[in-house]
């Protein structure tokens, strides 16, 4: 295992790299705090994943999160991943635009009305593009609907987190804080990091070459 920092491995490698990594908790604790997004150029919709699938969370774990470095899945077996979508606290929800799949959001309803969002991305396809802002924005609103809209008998929301790292995409951290989001918890430290090309089909590159990190906190805006 080779260990680096970020902007300083020179050529991409097939086995796990060490790089430090800084995580923050970010958290909703009223509806009225979510802030529109722009819409985006095209009409998006968003169905709810009514019958649980776990070749569908995993291809699309791999789609969207390959390219940011989404791969703490990555050992998952098909019965960890049958497990995880079966469960009734956890809803899968699919967004399309122009009759492709667009991104897609988990959503899992926690003891004590927690209700964290596990995941929340875009497929390639439709990065780049003005869709991100409004995806996180109509994920939250839905996370805010627990026990209406999804996870019927889970009771109803009383605060909304999710993770984000500085191996996530870099425009996600400001994007969760024009949403509405704030920093509850902070740390950094060393992760292992296996190749994101070992998803089920090839990148055109190495997802950690572009790893990043966060001097300061994004500068709060309106959208």
């Amino acid at each position: 295992m080779r260990t680096v920092e970020a902007g300083r491995l020179a050529s991409p490698v097939p086995e796990p790299i060490e790089i430090t990594v800084t995580e923050w908790a970010m958290e909703m604790l009223e509806p009225a705090e979510l802030r529109r997004a722009p819409l985006p150029r095209v009409e998006m919709s968003f169905s709810l994943a009514m019958v649980p699938s776990p070749d569908i969370n995993r291809a699309l774990y791999a789609a969207v999160g390959s390219r940011v470095c989404w791969t703490d899945r990555f050992g998952w077996s098909f019965e960890d991943w049958r497990r995880w979508v079966l469960r009734p606290e956890l809803s899968t929800w699919i967004a399309w635009a122009e009759g492709t799949i667009a991104g897609f959001f988990e959503l899992e309803a926690q003891p004590g009305g927690d209700t964290e969002v596990h995941l929340v991305g875009l497929t390639p396809a439709f990065v780049g593009n003005g869709y991100g802002g409004y995806l996180v924005e109509q994920c939250v609103r839905r996370a805010w609907q627990r026990g209406q809209l999804w996870a019927e008998k889970s009771g109803p929301a009383s605060r909304v987190w999710l993770q984000t790292s500085t191996l996530d995409h870099p425009n996600a951290m400001a994007n969760y804080i024009k949403r509405g989001f704030k920093v509850a918890a902070q740390k950094t430290g060393a992760k292992t990091v296996p190749d994101p090309r070992l998803a089920p089909w090839p990148l055109p590159e190495d997802p950690r070459l572009a790893h990043r990190t966060f001097d300061d906190l994004p500068e709060e805006s309106g959208s």
